[in-house]
């Protein structure tokens, strides 16, 4: 394609994204996409030389080199080699992949669970494998692209309700036409804004109105809930969820994703759901890791409370400094800086600082909403996240977000 002579859509889509780019970088304002040479220990960083406190990780518990966590993944590579060569309807399921899904139930305290080769496969299949023409999918304002792209992909009605708003959810599913099928989806702790669904008034209204219940529990295992279990735990209602969705590449340190619920549904998801059944199953290292990974959070829930208290921390003290962190009750923190080149621009200053945070701009977010997203973890000593925090605050005094 000669991008100088050809002036259609795509060539000026992707034009006026290459010119942004250029821009940011030759204002040393981009920051996505950095090669990270090595992860050290005490959730440090190696990169471009220079080694950095993390402050954009997900493995909120701490647990990317856990002893245990890495034999598993070793022991796995020497038992079956690093990859399947199958899909797991076929040649591809081992018996790592049928002891991972058994952890999984146990651990979601579902009859069973299925695995997928990634969270955004795991959302886009399942919501277009369960929902399709004439049925009804009501989705929170601010989920996940992931639920988003499924819930387009279904063909079903796909309407959105104002975020977290509950009677603006019940309105929607008093104008579902009787008879139709309909599903709500929504994240557990949202990935952009780090608050929590209302899931008691939304169980409440699922069952009044007789909708199915999906949500993404990405951020809330190993977050959520004094074991780590997730959003159920935290608001004492297990079993209140039909489908309960994750990842295996957050808290877990591994890739893929997962559906836990009843043994009739995931029997369905086994045999209709096209990322399953044309995906190559996933690497025995990974399937170990993951597998070893939940039994390591309920081993080890002191780290759970440590999780929690740095959260605290982090959040209490950014508040304090003057910075707009949100709604935010969990480890991700929104760090609100307004305008893109606001969250870029506090972005290089603490990455300068040794501070590895990102910013998310628009279209990401909305248009003056832009933010770092910062994350703090259960491997952060207290006074690593004074010093990020001291770091942050300085840079916002400098650019004028704070006073």
């Amino acid at each position: 394609m000669d991008f100088e002579n050809t002036n259609d859509s795509v060539t000026r889509r992707i034009q006026a994204f290459t010119d942004r780019v250029s821009m940011l970088k030759a204002n040393d304002l981009y920051f996505y996409n950095q090669p990270i040479d090595e992860i050290l220990p005490g959730m440090k960083v190696r990169v471009r030389g220079r080694e950095m406190g993390m402050y954009a990780s997900y493995s909120y518990l701490g647990l990317v080199g856990h002893p245990r966590i890495n034999a598993a993944a070793k022991a796995a590579v020497d038992k079956y080699g690093t990859g399947t060569n199958g899909v797991r309807s076929l040649a591809g399921t081992l018996a790592i992949h049928t002891e991972l899904e058994e952890t999984i139930a146990n651990f979601k305290h579902t009859e069973t669970a299925i695995t997928y080769s990634s969270g955004y496969a795991t959302n886009l299949s399942v919501v277009s494998t369960l929902m399709g023409r004439g049925d009804y999918v009501l989705s929170d304002k601010l989920n996940h692209a992931s639920i988003v792209d499924g819930c387009l992909m279904s063909g079903a009605e796909f309407r959105r309700f104002k975020h977290n708003d509950m009677e603006h959810l019940e309105t929607m599913l008093k104008n579902v036409p009787e008879g139709a099928a309909k599903m709500v989806i929504a994240d557990s702790v949202f990935s952009m804004d780090g608050d929590i669904i209302d899931l008691p008034t939304m169980v409440a209204l699922c069952k009044k109105y007789d909708a199915w219940l999906m949500i993404d529990e990405a951020h809330s295992v190993g977050v959520l809930g004094e074991k780590g279990t997730g959003i159920e735990e935290h608001f004492n209602m297990y079993g209140a969820i039909d489908i309960k969705m994750g990842t295996l590449s957050k808290t877990i340190p591994s890739v893929g994703g997962y559906v836990a619920a009843k043994t009739e549904i995931v029997n369905y998801l086994r045999h209709a759901s096209r990322a399953y059944i044309f995906s190559a199953a996933l690497p025995p290292a990974q399937a170990a890791a993951a597998n070893e990974a939940f039994k390591v959070i309920l081993d080890e829930p002191e780290r759970i409370v440590r999780l929690n208290e740095n959260t605290k921390q982090f959040i209490g003290g950014l508040k304090s400094l003057g910075f707009d962190t949100m709604l935010t009750e969990t480890a991700i923190v929104p760090v609100l800086c307004g305008e893109d080149e606001a969250a870029f621009a506090l972005t290089r200053e603490c990455q300068h600082h040794d501070v590895f945070v990102l910013p998310v701009v628009s279209p990401a977010v909305g248009e003056g909403l832009a933010r770092l997203r910062a994350t703090v973890t259960a491997a952060h000593e207290p006074s690593e996240i004074e010093r990020a925090m001291d770091v942050i605050g300085e840079a916002g005094k400098k650019l004028g977000i704070i006073k």
